[in-house]
């Protein structure tokens, strides 16, 4: 059994809980009250905090239960929904949110706990729906990986939802645990185009490299396939590059493949629409039109899963077993269990 790396602050000092967090930086002006955030080469700013239950309850979605060791996200994606999850600590949507990150330091310990519960009944565990587990500093905590090992030894089953690479790393892990109680690893790529991919995701791995781990997942005894979530109109929703992005997907081993059209609400929608302001001020205005409310309209989504439908079945790609892409549940995964407030 793996050991935890030595923590960034070992002083015998208690770590705040995320509430205690949230009302420093409320009373503390912002940011800037962090002052035990550690910012490393990535240039984002670390927080240590602690956690009082690593299982999170959720309700309305096709999993009951999340795990999610770290909050923020150094992706940076510009459409993601935890984005607008930032202000309830006071902190932007915006750049805050992709440089300053939470770091759940007893997570595992805690969750071993709660696996160990006469009262626990292996339920399955969707891992890493709110913000990405397999983000560059699990390569230093290894939340992540101590995590899958106890729901390994637990024989729990479970969903990895990620942009990471890294993930290959714990293929030995991820083996276990489907021979032991099964296991999906779902990778996002929502597209392949080079140009949507550097403009709509700065912070994360080439989709070649999530699409290699999707090879090297599934030639491992992994189960491995793809989301194309979310797809952005305008920007990679183009039939041309939906069927790009659907080819690469096929050309991958994926074992399935599922999508949704992009959904806008509260502060992901201030920044997303920022940022297009700036990026495509053409779009501006139809974009204006298209989510006058959080999602887009039924019938351009109906459009969309349409083309996606006739391209998986050119390419010979199953449909995620649980998808249902007429309906905007799955592009909402994350919003109920992101406020994980009795942390």
């Amino acid at each position: 059994m793996e050991t935890a790396p030595l923590l960034l602050f070992d002083l015998g000092t208690p770590k705040p809980t995320t509430r205690q967090v949230a009302d420093l930086v409320k009373a503390g002006g912002g940011a800037d009250a962090l002052t035990e955030a550690v910012r490393r080469a990535d240039a984002a700013r670390y927080q240590e905090v602690t956690c009082r239950s690593a299982l999170n309850p959720v309700k309305g979605m096709p999993f009951e239960w999340t795990l999610n060791p770290y909050r923020g996200c150094t992706h940076g994606c510009h459409y993601c929904y935890a984005r607008r999850y930032q202000t309830q600590f006071e902190l932007g949507s915006g750049d805050e949110f992709a440089s300053i990150i939470f770091v759940k330091i007893n997570f595992v310990d805690v969750l071993r706990r709660e696996l160990a519960r006469p009262s626990w009944k292996k339920e399955y565990v969707a891992f890493g729906t709110a913000t990405d587990c397999y983000q560059p500093i699990e390569g230093h905590y290894k939340l992540t990986r101590r995590s899958l090992q106890a729901l390994a030894q637990a024989r729990n089953p479970v969903g990895v939802v990620t942009k990471g690479p890294m993930v290959v790393r714990d293929s030995d892990v991820l083996q276990e645990l489907g021979r032991r109680a099964g296991c999906t690893v779902y990778i996002s790529v929502p597209t392949v185009d080079e140009t949507a991919w550097s403009q709509l995701e700065p912070g994360t791995a080439h989709p070649q490299q999530r699409l290699r781990a999707v090879r090297e997942l599934n030639d491992a005894g992994v189960r491995a396939g793809v989301l194309m979530n979310p797809i952005v109109p305008g920007i990679s929703s183009k039939p041309a590059i939906l069927e790009r992005t659907v080819k690469a997907i096929a050309d991958s081993g994926a074992a399935f493949v599922g999508c949704n059209v992009m959904f806008l609400e509260g502060g992901t929608r201030d920044h997303f629409m920022r940022w297009l302001g700036d990026a495509y001020p053409q779009l501006l205005e139809g974009y204006q039109q298209l989510y006058a409310r959080k999602y887009a309209p039924t019938a351009y989504r109906k459009e969309v899963a349409q083309v996606v439908s006739i391209l998986r079945s050119k390419y010979g790609l199953a449909k995620r077993e649980d998808a249902d892409e007429e309906a905007p549940a799955e592009t909402s995964v994350a919003e109920q269990q992101m406020l994980e407030w009795k942390d």
